[in-house]
């Protein structure tokens, strides 16, 4: 595990409370009704990755998901998580790795990535992630990353800005796009970030011809 990565999230979760976290929901609103949308069984495996102590997870359950994992470089975010929630922690699966090491022991029917993705800036990197999220995704992908509108930077790192086309063709050989939102974040600090959230479906056909060309 790259260690400087790691020690800068843990200093992050550590120094802020999510009232001083730039990214910060009082309630997903966007990613929650994508995965609503999908009309999936609530007993469908959910993964959100970078899910830190994000909100999502307890309105997934307020939802009546039963099948959630959430997956963070961050050991104190998912810590801080774990006590907010209480006795229903223990109804998460809670894995603490970076993206680049994780290695997922099943499949989900949901990926979810609000936060994770839009870090990565090596091509190798992002070749890495595309591929395993092409080989853990059964049905469904959603992807929100900073618009070309939104910040150059968050919590002093650099991202890598994504319209719909460029996000689109990132994931092109294995998802289809179902839609793509633009979302204007207000933090609670009340300035604004322009977020831009696509909805993929699983291409297994695309999937399948390619493996045979390999």
């Amino acid at each position: 595990m790259d260690n400087t990565k790691k020690l800068h999230w843990e200093k992050v979760y550590t120094e802020k409370s999510p009232d001083q976290a730039s990214w910060t929901q009082s309630y997903p609103t966007v990613s929650m009704e994508m995965i609503k949308g999908f009309n999936l069984d609530k007993s469908a495996p959910i993964i959100d990755i970078g899910g830190g102590d994000s909100l999502l997870v307890d309105f997934l359950l307020q939802e009546g998901y039963t099948d959630i994992t959430v997956v963070d470089i961050s050991a104190r975010a998912l810590q801080k998580a774990k006590e907010r929630l209480g006795d229903l922690a223990g109804q998460i699966d809670w894995i603490v790795t970076d993206i680049m090491e994780f290695e997922p022991q099943r499949t989900y029917a949901i990926w979810h990535d609000r936060a994770t993705f839009h870090f990565l800036d090596l091509p190798a990197e992002i070749e890495r992630y595309v591929a395993m999220a092409e080989q853990f995704t059964d049905d469904y992908l959603i992807m929100a990353t900073f618009s070309p509108a939104g910040p150059e930077k968050c919590s002093g790192l650099p991202v890598s800005r994504y319209d719909e086309k460029g996000l689109q063709e990132v994931f092109k050989n294995g998802f289809t796009k179902i839609e793509s939102r633009q979302h204007e974040h207000l933090t609670p600090m009340h300035s604004r970030q322009d977020f831009l959230f696509c909805s993929f479906t699983k291409d297994k056909n695309q999937l399948d011809q390619n493996k045979k060309n390999e």
